[in-house]
């Protein structure tokens, strides 16, 4: 048994997209449309998974896109969805300033929680030792929920 990929749906793909892609650095693998089914699958993967994702032998996240209007709801009880980041620091401030709301930041140097304009909470996990302690990050209050 082997780990494929997690499914996330979404209202918006250029929004979803913007957000997973632009903000948060996934690139997009692969998009599936489906005329009889009404809908649209997009996989993404993580920078250093793309190579691998190619052929289906990395995680990857699945967003789904009905074509049909729905709302969606529940995003909390799913959980989150987590990733490996190279420098947590560098990346919450480059998500802060692109608007992205940092529910839970990385005052630890270690971890820290986004959401997705879906309500996707996503963890962050600074890769090896956490990273010293500073601010602005020390003094920024949790918000919302991860």
């Amino acid at each position: 048994m082997r780990y494929l990929h997690t499914m996330v749906r979404i209202s918006n793909i250029e929004q979803a997209l913007d957000f997973y892609c632009h903000k948060l650095g996934l690139e997009e693998i692969r998009r599936v449309e489906s005329q009889q089914g009404r809908f649209t699958l997009i996989f993404l993967a993580a920078p250093e998974d793309v190579a691998r994702a190619q052929d289906t032998r990395a995680p990857m996240v699945e967003l789904t896109y009905n074509w049909d209007s729905e709302t969606y709801t529940g995003g909390r009880n799913f959980g989150h969805l987590a990733y490996q980041v190279d420098d947590i620091h560098a990346l919450c401030d480059r998500l802060l300033k692109a608007g992205v709301t940092i529910n839970r930041p990385p005052r630890d140097g270690k971890m820290a929680f986004i959401r997705s304009p879906d309500g996707i909470s996503i963890e962050l996990l600074q890769k090896g030792e956490a990273l010293t302690p500073c601010e602005p990050w020390i003094s920024i209050p949790n918000s919302g929920v991860w």
